[in-house]
């Protein structure tokens, strides 16, 4: 029995196509999955994808440079013009304009979440006025003078910066430089639940600010009412500054090795007249030191930048959460709580219950499950790509 012809036998010479040795349900499909691509297929087309038997399968964007080849867009025979991107990009603003309503409690929030809506490899942020691209892929990239003025549109904004990251740039195989708009401020202020934050786009990590930890701000600061409490790697004092405005805690102390983020941190304190504890310092040594020291924290909140970079990456990043959860286990108070986040999306939710929880085991402490949370609905998991649910939050009760 043999396959039925390739695709080149079926549809007009010029347009580019890629067959698959299996089919997938999955928007990422990887190399090794390709079983064959027209020679004109060039790094960042949309392709029309067939599966192994000839039948159209449905369109990609495609880049044979990188480990992933293929970028689900669709799995039918809709064309991916300049309509099917507008449809898109409407959706994913509607999502939040009109189905979360987040502008009523909030003027910066995830407006596209990459494959959480469909538009795999671009992620934008709005604050305020500001757009804040990421692009993840080549084809996005080679789309983003079409995309952005879509974006302003719905948006209703006027600015943007638009960035790829270098791991990103070295795994897709092609160069690119930021994209500012003109007159694009260099900082903004943004108010979340009453919360008020300056984003810094010439400083700040990512996108410039975590939206995705907004709703998790929220419910720590229900918890911590007269408690002390220990923001580590606080990045620009999110939790720490809920904590002490909207949660009434007796002490906050902020923690960041990156003296930008301390310094970030103690100016959103001052924008929201919060008195603020911001310490300069290596996590793992500032933790060992207050261990030794007997300090405790009714609340600890750990919250690390992304230490797992991809599946194969064995090892190193593991062990940091490890010792990361041990070593704030071991300063929680009895009867305190920790919140301890992964943003890594290599590692899975039950994997990261294992790892916290055997780390808080290994430092004589026992715990009980209270939640085990994400990312906000602005930041929506597609069931066909695992790690669109990127962001884990578990809460734990240590006796």
């Amino acid at each position: 029995m043999t396959d039925s012809p390739t695709p080149a036998d079926t549809i007009p010479p010029g347009a580019p196509w890629v067959r698959l040795r299996s089919a997938s349900t999955q928007t990422f499909i990887y190399d090794r999955m390709v079983r064959e691509a027209a020679p004109e297929a060039q790094p960042g087309d949309v392709v029309r994808v067939f599966d192994r038997h000839g039948a159209l399968f449905g369109h990609a964007l495609y880049n044979p440079k990188s480990r992933i080849a293929l970028r689900m867009l669709n799995w039918d025979d809709t064309d991916v013009d300049e309509a099917f991107w507008r449809d898109a990009l409407e959706r994913a603003v509607r999502l939040r304009t009109d189905t979360l309503r987040l502008d009523t409690a909030t003027n910066a929030y995830r407006l596209v979440h990459a494959e959480g809506d469909e538009l795999s490899g671009l992620v934008v942020d709005r604050y305020g006025d500001v757009l804040s691209v990421e692009v993840f892929s080549r084809g996005i990239w080679d789309r983003a003078e079409m995309l952005l003025p879509m974006l302003h549109e719905l948006a209703g904004t006027q600015h943007h910066r638009v960035e790829v990251d270098e791991r990103v740039l070295k795994l897709e195989g092609f160069k690119a430089t930021p994209v500012y708009s003109g007159e694009l401020p260099r900082s903004v202020n943004i108010t979340e639940n009453g919360v008020r934050f300056r984003v810094d786009f010439a400083t700040g990590h990512k996108t410039g600010f975590f939206c995705d930890q907004r709703e998790n701000r929220v419910r720590l600061a229900s918890l911590v009412h007269g408690a002390n409490v220990l923001d580590v790697c606080c990045y620009s004092g999110g939790f720490g500054i809920y904590a002490k405005t909207r949660g009434e805690a007796n002490e906050v102390t902020c923690v960041d090795l990156d003296e930008q983020a301390v310094e970030a941190a103690r100016k959103n304190a001052n924008l929201n007249q919060a008195r603020v504890s911001t310490v300069h310092a290596d996590a793992f040594g500032y933790m060992r030191q207050m261990h030794t020291n007997g300090r405790r924290f009714g609340v600890v909140v750990l919250d690390p930048p992304k230490l797992v970079f991809g599946k194969s990456d064995e090892g190193e990043g593991r062990k940091k959460y490890h010792d990361l959860n041990r070593l704030a286990a071991a300063v929680v108070e009895p009867g305190g709580v920790l919140l301890t986040c992964s943003c890594s999306g290599a590692v899975d939710r039950e994997e990261f219950a294992r790892l916290a929880i055997g780390a808080v085991r290994q430092a004589g402490r026992s715990c009980r499950i209270l939640d085990y949370t994400g990312a906000g609905p602005d930041h929506p998991v597609s069931p066909r790509c695992a790690e669109s649910a990127y962001l884990k939050a578990l809460w734990l009760h240590l006796t």
